[in-house]
């Protein structure tokens, strides 16, 4: 049902000091949740009754309207729906704005020569409004994400037969794919396809792959368990070791890397190891740096120093399992609320917003375009599927208005 000429609490810099408020949301289980006054901040209960509401809206229909719909629905493409957004929220933002401390000429050109009366106005009345509906496709849910990891498992069948189960090879002169960082697994790969890297078979194999899938492929080998390849190795473990003193810098001490770009060696298949430092001092394989280091080696000192690495205990790359949406949900909400709908007056609702805004907003935060301690944190860690999965699912959900309610002082 529609309110009509209410009295709104815009928390807008809020609380009597030392009083607290609580918020409640339809539909929210468990008990109003507390919200502390900020330290250091002058924080004020505003009153805003249906004269402030009803003047908020000229103001809004006169400077607000174009982008973001009398009715608070954005009607340009990447402007948010405001409408039942947190009052206090919109508030501090359109005071940002107007102080350019939040970075949109746009919104700053229009805010700038409004009050900081007009803008608490207008800030009450859409905050007033009965909030936008979700995305149009809400009751079918967010669309899934696809889970990289079992992408990445399914790819990698086509690739057991030379590489092994669980990438760890079985057939002599065939590389192991686990213990790598995907980066650099997912550079060689590209380089394989690209044939800047000579492979036929390679090539052809990876030709129909997109980024996406080689990426998913590097991940999984990434996160399987590394094992020392069963393959025999020829050359003397000893002699190996010394020869090897050149190559710790780059590749580690005990053969494990801690440059992405830089392959580890542990429990390398030997004959491989062999072969591609042979590749390196004949020119078939292109890295300066190496050509130089295997020029003094003859054949005898290239299986050496392969049979010390294969014989080395690989270790897992430091490489995280990737965060569902789910996952990333439950870390939102601890902010935002319980499926977006804050009831907190100082953070903004998420449910049934655009989708192209809230991707727009994460990427801002994830650049440092937007500047925020606790949102550049949450961000940072993001690939572009979770933004695109996290806009989708915010963008469903049912957005509720909420009501302030000044606790009395004891």
């Amino acid at each position: 049902m529609k309110r009509s000429a209410p009295t709104f609490l815009l928390a807008a810099a809020l609380v009597v000091a030392g009083a607290a408020f609580t918020g409640y949301s339809p539909g929210a289980a468990g008990q109003p949740a507390k919200v502390e006054p900020v330290a250091g901040v002058d924080l004020r209960a505003a009153y805003a009754g249906p004269l402030e509401v009803a003047e908020g809206k000229h103001v809004a229909q006169a400077s607000c309207a174009s982008c973001h719909g009398l009715n608070g629905i954005g009607a340009v493409k990447g402007a948010p729906h405001i409408a039942a957004q947190r009052g206090a929220y919109l508030y501090d933002v359109l005071l940002a704005y107007k102080a350019g401390t939040r970075g949109d000429e746009t919104m700053s050109s229009v805010v700038k020569f409004l009050s900081d009366d007009a803008l608490l106005k207008a800030a009450a009345y859409y905050g007033s409004l009965d909030p936008a509906p979700p995305a149009k496709d809400a009751g079918k849910g967010a669309p899934a994400k696809a889970d990289p990891l079992q992408a990445g498992k399914s790819a990698s069948a086509a690739c057991a037969g030379c590489h092994g189960d669980a990438g760890v090879s079985k057939m002599p002169g065939t590389p192991s794919l686990v213990g790598l960082d995907p980066k650099y697994l997912l550079a060689a790969m590209k380089a394989y396809k690209g044939g800047q890297r000579k492979n036929d078979v390679m090539k052809s194999m990876l030709a129909a792959a997109t980024d996406a899938d080689l990426g998913n492929l590097a991940l999984y080998y990434a996160l399987e368990k590394p094992a020392r390849s069963p393959n025999p190795s020829t050359g003397d473990v000893a002699a190996g070791k010394s020869a090897a003193a050149a190559c710790a810098g780059c590749h580690g001490e005990q053969g494990v890397s801690a440059t992405p770009a830089t392959p580890s060696l542990a429990g390398q298949d030997a004959q491989y190891l062999a072969a591609a430092l042979a590749g390196y001092k004949d020119g078939s394989r292109s890295d300066e740096t190496m050509k130089g280091l295997a020029a003094g080696l003859d054949e005898a000192a290239m299986k050496n120093v392969a049979a010390y690495y294969a014989s080395l205990t690989p270790k897992a790359p430091d490489v995280r399992k990737p965060l569902s949406t789910a996952d990333w949900t439950q870390r939102c909400d601890r902010c935002h609320g319980v499926n977006g709908n804050s009831t907190d007056p100082r953070i903004p609702a998420l449910a049934g917003q655009r989708e192209d805004y809230l991707v727009k907003s994460l990427q801002a935060y994830r650049s440092g375009a937007r500047k925020s301690t606790a949102m550049a944190a949450m961000s940072g860690a993001l690939g572009d599927a979770d933004v695109e999965g996290l806009a989708a699912h915010y963008a469903r959900e049912k957005a509720r208005s909420v009501i302030y309610v000044i606790l009395p002082g004891k």
